[in-house]
């Protein structure tokens, strides 16, 4: 038989509300993300494509395309040690830190209250104290307590939505830190293959020169060539020394930068060739524009964006009331061996609305203040995506009037090597001054060190490639 005391509740009334308090909860307030490409604009494919042949997919790891193995483990220790990316991987800790702190308020939350005390009453209290009332008192309390907030505008839902986009957003900043990392790695490293390639044709030179010197003080003593010749010859050679020199200079620089971006001041590689490097291969014709939603800085953009949409709803809904459920249950007694008899429970049962009703207007200010910052993160996702089509069409101009250049930088730089052998025969001949000789070594030096340099800017152009896709490409 049920306690006159105890609480009544109706079943139809009790399903009612639970019904529509779950309809409820399916809505949320505030606009759902829908994703705006068609309003950016952009072509199909790349100005400087033809017709595709192949969809392309991005390669990861498009560093491996150059084939020298120590690249690929400066690219690794960098994306492991370097400062920045030790960074970008903390702020993915924080946000999923706070992604899990905004999904917590979408549960109830539950705490235990334990109390116990003992008093003793005045007996020369002004107020008359019965003399059946005992002088010392007990109390002992046990009891848990709830409190959950119905999310029945969906405020905490689009809260959790705005924290969710926001920790993925991290994870595509993480990723675009380690894009342009390895890409800065992959550039110093060609940087520093450039000088040694340069110091290799400065050293042929030298030692040319060097030869060429000596051979001109053996006739200038034999009454052969001038004192003219002599200083030339050595004035050539003191200028390619000096040459070496600064290219010594200029590569300790690139092994210092190069140390500084994977970690590790003090960094000394070996020297090598840049002529030694393969040239990856050609994009493949008419790359797509959507290639780009690869590239992490404009998901990124992106997830701002759905960010700034999901708040539009939280602000919204702090016009609407906000209904909390409270609850209270435990024992309590003034005796603690009693504390846990059925006379001890105690229990409550409670329901809150609040209902903004006047605040001057800051509740509707603060939906305009967030949707002007939506706003904001729709314009910025478009100049992202509208940056990156730009980029990918400057990378693919470069690399393909670099490979261009190449062929003319080659006939220039075997043409001037074999000037050089016919100039220094005819001076041994006796045809022509030391002058002539001169002139055609530096010209084939200079037609070297040109063409490394078109190398060099061909290679790096293909990483801005790289790094403008998000990626390297490969057949699908």
């Amino acid at each position: 038989m049920r306690r006159p005391d105890a609480p009544h509740f109706t079943a139809r009334p009790f399903a009612l509300a639970a019904l529509t308090l779950a309809l409820l909860s399916g809505c949320a307030i505030g606009p759902d993300y829908v994703r705006p490409a068609a309003q950016v604009g952009l072509p199909e494919a790349y100005n400087a494509a033809g017709p595709l042949a192949a969809a392309p997919t991005v390669a990861d790891n498009w560093w491996s395309l150059f084939g020298d193995s120590q690249l690929d483990g400066l690219v690794a220790q960098a994306l492991a040690t370097s400062p920045d990316a030790r960074i970008a991987a903390l702020r993915i800790e924080e946000a999923d830190a706070l992604l899990r702190q905004v999904d917590a308020a979408l549960l109830p939350q539950v705490n235990v209250d334990a109390s116990g005390s003992r008093s003793r009453i005045s007996q020369t209290n002004a107020t008359p104290i019965p003399s059946t009332a005992p002088i010392t008192r007990s109390s002992a309390r046990l009891a848990l307590s709830t409190s959950f907030e119905l999310d029945v505008w969906g405020k905490l839902r689009r809260a959790s939505e705005a924290a969710r986009a926001q920790a993925l957003g991290t994870r595509y900043a993480a990723d675009t830190v380690s894009l342009s990392l390895a890409a800065a790695v992959t550039q110093a490293y060609l940087n520093l293959r450039a000088i040694d390639a340069q110091l290799l044709a400065v050293d042929d030179s030298l030692s040319s020169q060097s030869r060429s010197t000596q051979l001109t003080r053996t006739r200038f003593e034999g009454g052969i060539a001038s004192q003219l010749d002599v200083q030339q010859a050595e004035g050539a050679l003191a200028t390619y020394t000096a040459a070496r020199v600064e290219l010594d200079r200029a590569r300790g620089l690139s092994e210092n930068l190069l140390g500084l971006l994977v970690g590790q001041p003090g960094l000394k590689v070996a020297a090598g060739d840049l002529r030694t490097l393969p040239v990856p291969p050609a994009p493949p014709a008419g790359l797509p524009s959507a290639l780009l939603e690869t590239r992490p800085d404009v998901k990124k953009a992106e997830t701002d964006l759905i960010a700034a949409n999901a708040k539009i709803g939280v602000a919204k809904a702090a016009l609407f009331p906000s209904i909390t459920l409270t609850g209270n249950f435990g024992r309590e007694s003034k005796d603690l061996s009693q504390l846990f008899s059925a006379p001890s429970a105690v229990w409550s049962f409670g329901a809150g609305l609040t209902q903004p009703i006047f605040e001057g207007g800051r509740l509707r200010a603060q939906v305009d203040q967030i949707t002007a910052q939506q706003q904001q993160s729709l314009e910025t996702y478009r100049k992202t995506v509208q940056g990156a089509f730009r980029e990918v069409n400057d990378a693919l101009v470069s690399v393909g009037r670099n490979a261009d250049a190449e062929d003319a930088y080659t006939r220039a730089m075997n043409a001037a090597k074999r000037a050089l052998q016919l100039a220094q025969a005819r001076y041994d001949a006796g045809y022509s001054p030391y002058l002539e000789v001169l002139s055609a070594q530096r010209t084939a030096n200079d037609a070297t060190v040109a063409w490394i340099q078109n190398r060099q800017a061909r290679l790096t152009a293909t990483v801005d490639l790289f790094k403008a896709l998000g990626g390297g490409w490969k057949g699908a």
